[in-house]
């Protein structure tokens, strides 16, 4: 199955939005990837020697390309500041390794180091630099003195490498550095690109996040879309920004911020962004412990999705709406959770509410038994709930194309 301009899986509505106007200059800045940020758990923190006093290499893989673009860090969740000493950015040629000839140094306010405040953000001056769509680049940070509690994103599903020490040298060996696949203190990386483009921020849970993908496969849904969008000539220029939390819930309870907590931060704040995808709320779903809590919850994520929708369109972004897929088996399933699902899938295909539906529950359900993912599209004998690489390629090119054209 390949790429699609349109699809059965989706239904578009008349009930319009008012698109972003853009700027009159001839570039405006993009988000070409993204991920959300969230305070990490103990058991995700940095290994040994940790980042005080050493060198961090993570490896992002881009949407959109560019000549010029800026890095975002954060230290939202952290209790105390982090210094960063220098930080430089090359392409990567796979594993920890770079081409050095493309190394640049970033710079903050003209200097190298910068002490980020804890519960604060920074973007770094802008620098030149030859991005290419879809490319992969090693980020490497040389830290100062960090906070006991690190802002990051544990679900990279992207091996990153610690060296003890400053080895921002562009010839330096991270052959013996330590390995731990999540990212830290990164959090986004925008572009200047024509004012024709433009970004699709995704907003979801684990599913979004990519778990059951590849381990620097680079192959969660998002990534597909991704894909798809570069191989049509009229989306060439929209990036895709995964803002998925594995664990993350909209109401309450769950990993990192509740998704309404974190949605101003997450969609409104990122760069360039002019359309939206909300896959969110299995997790809530998936703790009721009655018929009667479970359609609380189907209840409430409505008005959570009408919030969102209402926000979005104020600032001129398209919001699309995925339909929440099956989970029978899994140990979230309950009868009545499932129930509360269907009631939430249908608010979401009746029309007039989202600018258009993305019918992910219909292209990953068993056709003879609607309540289960297609075994062949699932991640595991004992899952049932995550897609896995074939699901997540499924996803990724059942989404129409032509609702990313002006």
């Amino acid at each position: 199955m390949g790429c699609l301009l349109c699809t059965s899986t989706l239904f578009a509505f008349s009930k319009p939005a008012h698109p972003k106007k853009p700027s009159a200059a001839a570039k405006e800045w993009v988000g070409t990837w993204g991920t959300a940020r969230q305070l990490v758990e103990p058991g995700n923190m940095p290994p040994a020697p940790g980042l005080s006093n050493n060198t961090l290499r993570q490896v992002v893989c881009v949407s959109i390309g560019g000549k010029n673009l800026r890095l975002k860090f954060s230290n939202e969740f952290g209790k105390e500041p982090v210094t960063i000493k220098g930080v430089q950015i090359a392409a990567s040629t796979g594993g920890s390794t770079i081409d050095a000839s493309t190394t640049k140094t970033l710079q903050f306010s003209g200097k190298q180091d910068i002490t980020i405040d804890a519960g604060t953000e920074i973007v770094s001056d802008p620098v030149s630099f030859n991005l290419k769509p879809r490319m992969e680049v090693a980020i490497t940070m040389f830290f100062g003195e960090t906070s006991p509690t690190i802002t990051g994103h544990p679900g990279s599903r992207t091996t990153s490498y610690l060296l003890g020490g400053d080895h921002t040298s562009p010839e330096a060996d991270f052959t013996d550095a330590v390995k731990t696949d999540h990212w830290y203190v990164i959090t986004g990386i925008d572009v200047q690109a024509p004012k024709s483009a433009g970004a699709v921020a995704v907003f979801g849970d684990s599913i979004t996040d990519g778990r059951g993908s590849g381990t620097n496969k680079q192959d969660r849904w998002p990534d597909i879309l991704a894909m798809c969008l570069q191989k049509n000539h009229s989306t060439q220029q929209i990036g895709v920004l995964n803002m998925g939390i594995g664990g993350n819930a909209v109401l309450r309870g769950g990993l990192g911020p509740t998704g309404l907590n974190r949605f101003e931060h997450d969609v409104l704040k990122q760069s360039g962004v002019r359309w939206l995808i909300i896959f969110e709320g299995v997790n809530d779903l998936g703790g009721t412990r009655d018929s009667t809590a479970a359609f609380d919850v189907a209840k409430g994520l409505i008005t959570a999705y009408q919030k969102m929708i209402s926000d979005a369109h104020a600032q001129g972004i398209k919001v699309y709406g995925a339909t929440i897929t099956p989970f029978k088996n899994n140990g979230y399933y309950r009868p009545y959770r499932d129930a509360a699902r269907n009631l939430i899938n249908d608010w979401i295909r009746a029309g007039g509410h989202f600018d258009a539906v993305i019918d992910f529950d219909k292209t990953l359900r068993d056709p003879n038994d609607i309540a289960s993912l297609l075994t062949e599209a699932q991640s595991g004998a004992n899952d049932h709930l995550h897609p896995n690489e074939l699901g997540y390629k499924m996803m990724g090119e059942s989404i129409d194309l032509s609702l990313f054209v002006k």
